[in-house]
């Protein structure tokens, strides 16, 4: 679903709210949960599920697909999404 769909369905429910209040409603939502993360906090939406940011090791050992060279990867840091138990329930119904 694109960005412009979710606006489109939102207007239908609020009527009240123009494009432009909803596209700024988007961005930030958006902008909250980057925040969040950023500082190590996980993001929680109830019934929704959590993002959550896991630490990836640093690999000595890797290899390039593209030559089979040995390469270094540094530490990084990875979003990640569990959804909570009653939208897993919703999904496989």
């Amino acid at each position: 679903m694109s960005r412009s769909e979710i606006i489109r369905k939102l207007k239908e429910k609020n009527p009240e709210l123009s494009n432009s209040e909803l596209n700024n409603l988007i961005d930030v939502f958006g902008q909250i949960i980057k925040e969040s993360l950023n500082e190590y906090d996980q993001v929680m939406l109830k019934d929704f599920g959590a993002f959550f940011l896991k630490k990836i090791k640093a690999k000595a050992s890797a290899r390039d697909p593209r030559n089979g060279k040995l390469i270094y990867v540094p530490e990084k840091n990875k979003v990640r999404f569990r959804a909570s138990k009653k939208l897993k329930e919703f999904i496989n119904k």
